[in-house]
């Protein structure tokens, strides 16, 4: 009986308001009072029903619930034979049932979004190099895939061969198209915009990217804030003390209808879905920017920061380094192959623009190799000791440095160089600089942090001072510090913490997971790796650097939202209950429909952020449109002339 009224229930909502139309009908087209007092009957019972049974399951686990105070209300309006007014509130309350899940499913629909990108089939390769369509459950690490234009990509992988162009609005949140060849990752739930290309597999099913994105977003929004728990207790009292004043009131004034109309306009409905909505929505809208809030607790926390601390290469900059000058000692051309040999097998940045500074040198076998965190790489090449790094790791293995050494570094960090030094057998012979370009708009964005009420902006790097100092002063940071190694990073978000400030560190989520993990939000640029995902408390799926302003202003319009519906809901019980106590017009009828309109208003509330887009990204829009319409006339020629 439970499970066929929970499963009927919109049904039996529908059923309830044409009986009551029905009865009203009767009364006043047909003047019969008997067959309108029978509609309402049979509408209260078929309307209280699945409200007694929810009541009836929530004491069965020691819960005094908002269906329960319902349901004595409306068997009070029995007992004085109101039946209109059981009636009515029957269907009001579950019609506000049937809206806040209708609008909570639309809340959630970020998440139907994302689960319908990844296709359910697709095309693998056969012994004899045909292709079968498949079911992806089907899928296996290393299957060779095919995907045609306009095809969904099934798998994270790898291009083994064609071309074509990706959209991965979906794990970046940018629409812009990217180039694809053999060699290039593409990722599940991404659109092959045109070409034809084959995939190998090489993550499937839910250990994707993709996969793990909903997983990530649906763990946020079934997650409870402290606001959310503080107001589930507040509830579980609360319920209580209504029940408590409606007997007081009905023995004292020995009125029952007043009893009962106490126990319907009480009950906390806008208040206990308020706050979870609000949540809900922001969660919701960011994921459709690529920005993954771990939790609706991450969004109030990070809309209180008052300090974002931020790693240099890879976050205020490109992470695309050039070699800039080289100044060499002793045996250079050894050097240089040497190092070119060891950072074949390195995946930092720096290593990839040595490599293709020097890709005309051939590569010698590296023997063995060992990174020494925040100094660089030891290694025997070819019978040798090459150290390749920084002077921190050129002082742990004591290798002399001449004043004409000192003064090439110094004069490489002036000009805003990073340093790598390449020391061989205890010799340094190499001191490379390297350039890498502050990010376009990155200074427009720090300023709208400060406009959010970011005051203190910091840079933690492993650079030398000066050319952290250069680029800080360039940018306007609050504060720059070089020469930190990781754990020293992390020491510095631990102090200020202690200082009393809410601390956010922005990092690639791989050699700042400690100070991404130590810092009270945690937030991982770019490219979505695992790493970044399981360390951080954001995750910014795309490098953007405009990500973050954006993330913490839908914070802080999350938490403003979550505030107004707190308030709306709190008033709206505060005015009923004065109402009915006070006044003479207040009933229960009315009362049940203002109840009901509160809990809608507070759903369209935060509906509301579903369609948020901060003063920032509204101003980005009207340059893009404005430099598009200008563009417009200048393209068309251009075309023509093709």
């Amino acid at each position: 009986m439970q499970k066929w009224l929970m499963k009927n229930r919109n049904r039996l909502t529908a059923a309830t308001g044409i009986l009551i139309v029905l009865a009203f009908a009767a009364k006043w087209l047909f003047k019969s009072e008997t067959a309108e007092s029978g509609l309402l009957l049979a509408a209260s019972l078929i309307g209280g029903f699945p409200i007694a049974a929810s009541a009836w399951q929530a004491l069965k686990v020691k819960v005094i619930s908002i269906d329960l105070l319902v349901t004595l209300a409306i068997l009070g309006a029995f007992v004085i034979q109101e039946f209109e007014e059981s009636a009515i509130v029957a269907f009001l309350f579950l019609f506000g049932a049937y809206l806040e899940q209708k609008t909570l499913a639309k809340t959630r629909s970020a998440i139907k979004e994302l689960v319908e990108m990844v296709p359910e089939t697709a095309l693998r390769q056969t012994a004899d190099g045909d292709f079968e369509e498949v079911d992806l459950d089907d899928l296996d690490e290393g299957d060779i895939l095919l995907v045609k234009t306009g095809g969904k990509i099934p798998v994270d992988g790898e291009v083994v061969s064609g071309s074509g162009t990706a959209n991965e609005a979906s794990i970046t949140g940018e629409s812009m198209p990217l180039g694809k060849k053999p060699g290039d990752p593409v990722y599940a739930g991404t659109i092959l915009e045109n070409g034809t290309i084959r995939i190998k597999a090489e993550k499937v099913g839910d250990e994707t990217t993709f996969g793990k994105i909903i997983e990530l977003v649906e763990e946020a929004q079934d997650s409870k804030s402290q606001a959310e728990r503080l107001i589930d207790r507040f509830s579980k009292y609360y319920t209580p003390v209504v029940l408590l004043l409606a007997i007081i009131v009905g023995l004292i004034s020995q009125d029952l209808e007043l009893a009962v109309t106490i126990l319907v306009l009480g009950c906390p409905g806008a208040l206990v879905i308020g706050v979870p909505v609000s949540n809900v929505a922001g969660i919701g809208n960011g994921a459709k920017q690529g920005i993954l809030f771990k939790g609706s607790e991450v969004i109030t926390k990070f809309s209180k920061v008052d300090t974002i601390m931020f790693d240099k290469t890879g976050t205020l900059t490109y992470g695309d380094p050039r070699v800039s000058q080289v100044k060499k000692y002793g045996q250079g051309q050894l050097a240089e192959q040497l190092l070119v040999s060891v950072e074949k097998e390195s995946a930092h940045p720096l290593a990839k623009a040595i490599t293709g500074y020097y890709e005309d040198l051939e590569a010698k076998e590296v023997e063995a190799s060992q990174v020494l965190q925040g100094g660089g790489i030891v290694a025997q090449v070819a019978g040798q000791q090459v150290l390749v790094g920084n002077r921190y790791l050129l002082d742990q293995y004591h290798v002399p440095v001449t004043k004409e050494m000192e003064r090439d570094m110094e004069e490489l960090a002036s000009a805003g160089n990073s340093l790598v030094l390449v020391a061989v057998n205890g010799q340094l012979e190499l001191a490379l600089g390297l350039k890498d370009e502050i990010r376009a708009g990155v200074k427009e964005d720090l300023a709208a942090l400060k406009k959010l009420g970011v005051k203190n902006l910091l840079l933690l790097s492993g650079d030398n001072q000066k050319t952290v100092d250069l680029v800080a002063e360039e940018l306007g940071l609050t504060e720059a510090y070089g020469q930190l190694l990781p754990e020293d990073k992390a020491e510095f978000v631990k102090k200020r913490q202690a200082a009393g400030e809410i601390v956010a560190f922005v990092g690639d989520g791989i050699n700042d997971s400690p100070s991404l993990a130590r810092a009270d939000i945690g937030i991982a640029m770019g490219s979505g790796t695992d790493v970044a995902i399981e360390t951080s408390n954001v995750v910014l799926m795309n490098g953007s650097f405009d990500r973050i302003p954006r993330a913490l202003a839908l914070a802080k319009a999350t938490r403003r939202n979550m505030i107004e519906n707190i308030t709306i809901a709190l008033a709206v019980v505060a005015v009923l209950l004065v109402s009915v106590l006070a006044s003479s017009w207040m009933n229960m009828a009315i009362g049940m429909f203002v109840h009901e309109g509160s809990i809608l208003v507070v759903i369209l509330n935060a509906m509301r952020l579903l369609a948020y887009r901060s003063k920032l990204q509204k101003s980005r829009k009207l340059i893009e449109n404005n430099f598009s319409q200008a563009a417009g006339p200048y393209t068309k020629g251009i075309e023509s002339i093709q």
